[in-house]
């Protein structure tokens, strides 16, 4: 039976977060892609420049509930379908659940309904993070609020959260004698690099002074 939970843990998060909230509210609203639009992202922070708040609103509902359903489900399906609590961390089954994030963060950015182009995974990751261990996610989101209200960057915000992320896992797995904190920690290790190269472009854009910040708008023609 643990097969088929496997199998639910690679295929289920992938599937559910590849639906883009930003597609399909830009789409709703405009008839257009918002991967023409603005940044070319499909994701919350370019919704918000090209389409306005309320717009931005909906994915980010959309996003944060495809992100935090995918953990639940692959948690009840461990318990009900595998008879294995993988929230008891002394079973030593955590880390599916931070496996069943990094398949829900590729679904997001390399959606198989979208042509494998979706956004860059930040609200997704916010999101599946709460819904697996909701201490590091929090201390985490406290480090990137920190960062984009000092700098109005959301990328640098995003990318450097992304790399303490791995160890801060490391941390509470050592001080909590955790028995999966290797594994934990190399697929938090997996998120954090996802969501750091998928802002590449935006690193690039850092180092020449031209990256825009929080607030700065983007016209909403193509």
């Amino acid at each position: 039976m643990l097969v088929i939970c496997y199998a639910i843990m690679v295929i289920l998060p992938y599937l559910l977060c590849g639906i883009n909230s930003a597609i399909i509210v830009t789409k709703i609203k405009t008839g257009k892609d918002i991967r023409t639009m603005g940044s070319g992202n499909a994701g919350l922070t370019n919704t918000l420049r090209t389409q306005g708040k309320a717009a931005a609103l909906f994915v980010l509902l959309g996003d944060v509930a495809k992100g935090v359903l995918s953990v639940i489900i692959v948690s009840l399906c461990f318990q009900y379908i595998g008879g294995i609590d993988v929230r008891n961390v002394a079973n030593g089954y955590e880390w599916t659940l931070y496996a069943s994030g990094v398949f829900a963060i590729l679904g997001h950015v390399f959606p198989v309904y979208y042509g494998f182009k979706g956004g860059k995974g930040v609200l997704v990751t916010v999101a599946v993070l709460l819904a697996i261990d909701w201490l590091p996610a929090v201390i985490l989101l406290g480090i990137f609020a920190l960062i984009v209200a000092a700098t109005r960057y959301v990328s640098l915000g995003s990318c450097i959260a992304a790399a303490l992320y791995p160890v801060a896992v490391l941390i509470f797995g050592i001080i909590e004698n955790n028995p999966s904190f290797i594994a934990n920690t190399i697929f938090s290790a997996m998120i954090g690099g996802l969501i750091i190269f998928m802002h590449r472009e935006n690193i690039k854009r850092l180092k020449n002074h031209t990256e825009k910040k929080l607030g700065q708008k983007t016209p909403k023609a193509d």
